[in-house]
């Protein structure tokens, strides 16, 4: 049985611009798997969007059928708020042609956040020249780098999945994303284990909100892993987070988590979480 959505495309329309009422606030929604729409200030940032199926039809008739087991929150097409957009790596649920293109056609001016290892991946991927007529080129971060769009400050942090991997040039293949929007900072990790040195990277940025995946690392799998519910709990209190709210999980039946288990991890190491629904949103 598919998991139905707290909220969908209209409903989830209505409740984004009501945000604006508040736009001092912070507003985050998940939209499923590792993705979140940010708002502050009447202003738009999407962390790692998959709002389709194509890896369900992708994997359909192999040894790793991907089945969904729960509802598409929205239509990318419908998102025509977004000012930024991030893909924190190369893997179809955080780089998803059928939700960019229809995302970037109905937003032109959209900055698309890549890590600047991957930008030829991109480009093929989404099936883009060098030069994207009528489109925002692509910016490219690697760790330890800084732009800032708009409302937004992003600085680029290295990643693990599942190790921390660099091209010849030692740019990252793998990213999180720690934002600064006005008084508040957002780290999304993208996907990750945990790595010698990532609690040292996070701690000076006094990470508000952290986006933390808890499906954990299971080789039987076949896909590289992330942090379980206990890691993520942990490292959400190292980090000082204000709150973490969990990710990567409730998409596909082979690869998920429990988020019962985060949520007593969290009590047992005092870490402040919020477990949001699909669609769900929250104000900071």
């Amino acid at each position: 049985m598919i998991k139905p959505a707290f909220q969908t495309d209209q409903a989830l329309l209505a409740d984004i611009e009501l945000a604006n009422q508040t736009p001092d606030k912070l507003h985050i929604w998940w939209l499923g798997q590792s993705g979140y729409l940010l708002h502050y200030n009447g202003r738009h940032l999407l962390f790692d969007p998959y709002l389709s199926d194509s890896l369900s039809r992708k994997y359909a008739n192999t040894d790793k059928p991907h089945v969904r087991i729960s509802e598409q929150v929205i239509d990318p097409a419908l998102l025509t708020m977004i000012d930024v957009v991030t893909s924190s790596h190369n893997h179809t649920d955080h780089l998803d042609a059928d939700t960019l293109l229809p995302l970037m056609a109905a937003n032109p001016a959209v900055q698309l956040i890549i890590p600047e290892a991957n930008r030829s991946f991109v480009y093929q991927r989404l099936g883009l020249g060098p030069v994207w007529e009528g489109l925002t080129q692509p910016v490219g971060l690697t760790a330890g780098q800084t732009i800032t769009v708009g409302e937004f400050i992003i600085h680029g942090v290295p990643a693990a999945h599942n190790e921390r991997e660099r091209d010849d040039r030692g740019f990252d293949l793998f990213m999180g994303y720690v934002v600064e929007a006005g008084p508040y900072t957002i780290y999304h990790s993208g996907d990750t284990l945990w790595f010698d040195g990532l609690v040292d990277v996070l701690l000076p940025f006094r990470v508000d909100v952290a986006l933390l995946p808890i499906n954990g690392n299971k080789p039987e799998r076949r896909v590289a892993g992330n942090l379980d519910p206990d890691e993520a709990a942990r490292l959400g209190r190292d980090i000082g987070a204000k709150l973490v709210i969990p990710h990567h999980y409730d998409l596909f039946a082979f690869n998920t988590a429990d988020p019962t288990d985060f949520i007593h991890a969290c009590n047992h190491y005092n870490t402040p979480y919020r477990v949001l629904q699909l669609g769900e949103g929250v104000a900071v």
